[in-house]
């Protein structure tokens, strides 16, 4: 079973392909994504990526976290899983205010 880890204060620098190789050294890796601005396609600094195993995954945390990646110190830990959020609806009332 696949695990995934969440990597924090990542250079914008890094994308999915450095990302994958970075982490490729402790394991197999099933995917590694960068999450990005809607707006600007900027990367937000951090992302996620999934090890093919529990026990590659806790070896790539042991062993990047707090690491230098392009001169920022990245934090990497195990990803936790998604909170699923009411909708709001925000944005019909953006819509309505200012018709």
């Amino acid at each position: 079973m696949s695990t995934s880890i969440y990597v924090g204060n990542l250079p914008y620098s890094v994308n999915e392909e450095s990302l994958n190789e970075i982490f490729g050294a402790f394991g197999t890796v099933v995917s590694a994504k960068i999450v990005m601005d809607m707006n600007t396609k900027r990367s937000k600094g951090f992302g996620f990526v999934e090890m093919s195993s529990e026990e590659e995954a806790n070896n790539a945390i042991k062993e990047l976290d707090n690491a230098e990646i392009n001169g920022r110190n990245v934090r990497v830990n195990l990803a936790k899983p998604r909170e699923e959020r009411e909708r709001t609806g925000r944005r019909d009332n953006f819509r309505k205010s200012y018709r």
